[in-house]
């Protein structure tokens, strides 16, 4: 048997995000350790870079905004590993009868129930007491509160809701943003926050519509909340968060340059244009039923990795290249 057989790979798709997938032969985990770290999802911590998100469109990279950009993410990386512990623990009988999920650690019963609220607990902790070390760190800690009691409402219950649940994994990506601001203590622009708004709800929209037409052509039973939507809406949601955070970017970009002298302004401009091209590959991802995993598609897609560096580098070029040698 080949080495795929046995075990998962570290990127992996989640099951609920790409169907119901018995093709590949899964296993439990190996032993409690190995149920442990699987349990906290490390897969999905690539979520939690859009922390950067904000000190790097504001220009403010010092060496202590790089401190409390990391704390936020180790922050974030906790709060969200306590939130996968306690959804898998509250899903476990539901999880036993899938023919993928069920080879998850506490469906597996490699994980027991009380040592994965116990790990939960713990880890919720350690986000809300790291929090305090950044330089805003009440702030911070307000922000991963909300955040892990959004998630835990999604947990108990409100992700059977149709459009809370979307709004509740659109919250996700929106605090993510605004987090390495929010520990850096560096005001956050109203444009930097609608289009923060606008593309969190465009990839938690696309999320749900990728798993409908997954949903639609497997017969597969992903989630509970499908059932509240149809297809047309779920496209009507995702084209206009796609319109309207492409608008906010474009009147923000030209606002900077407007009030920039010199060749940076160019550069804002400039940063357009990878920034369009790539909401418009992300869509052609969704229309295709492949954005059921934000994080995979940033993983895997090399063109949207090239249209990403692009976008970074006109940021940097305008931001802080340009101002240096001005």
């Amino acid at each position: 048997m080949t080495e795929k057989e046995y075990d998962e790979p570290l990127l992996k798709p989640e099951p609920h995000t790409t169907g119901v997938d018995i093709s590949t032969k899964r296993k439990p985990p190996k032993n409690l350790p190995d149920a442990m770290i699987k349990g906290l999802r490390p897969k999905q911590w690539v979520k939690n870079v859009l922390v950067l998100s904000a000190p790097l469109a504001a220009g403010e990279f010092t060496g202590r905004t790089l401190i409390d950009v990391v704390l936020a993410f180790i922050v974030f990386c906790l709060g969200a590993s306590s939130i996968y512990l306690v959804n898998d623990a509250l899903d476990v009988e539901s999880d036993r009868e899938h023919p993928t999920k069920r080879f998850r650690p506490i469906a597996s019963g490699m994980l027991p129930i009380k040592l994965a609220f116990g790990m939960a607990a713990i880890l919720i902790a350690l986000a809300l007491g790291l929090s305090f070390l950044a330089t805003d760190g009440p702030a911070l800690a307000l922000v991963i509160g909300i955040y892990i009691a959004l998630q835990l409402g999604y947990c108990f219950g409100w992700k059977h809701i149709p459009v809370i649940d979307i709004a509740l994994v659109s919250s996700g990506f929106m605090l993510r943003t605004m987090a390495g601001g929010v520990a850096a203590s560096i005001a956050l622009s109203q444009w930097f926050l609608l289009v923060a708004a606008f593309g969190s709800l465009f990839m938690a929209s696309g999320k749900r519509y990728a798993e409908m037409l997954l949903a639609q052509k497997t017969g597969a039973k992903i989630r509970k909340a499908l059932e509240g939507y149809t297809a047309t809406y779920l496209r009507f949601v995702w084209t206009l968060s796609a319109t309207a955070v492409v608008m906010s970017y474009a009147l923000w970009g030209f606002q900077l340059s407007n009030d920039t002298d010199g060749p940076a302004a160019i550069w804002y401009q400039i940063s357009m244009v990878p920034f369009v091209i790539a909401i418009l590959r992300y869509a052609a991802e969704v229309d295709g039923g492949k954005g059921g995993a934000p994080d995979e598609i940033a993983l895997e897609d090399r063109v949207l990795q090239l249209l990403a560096l692009a976008w970074i580098l006109c940021i940097v070029m305008a931001v802080y290249v340009i101002p240096a040698v001005a």
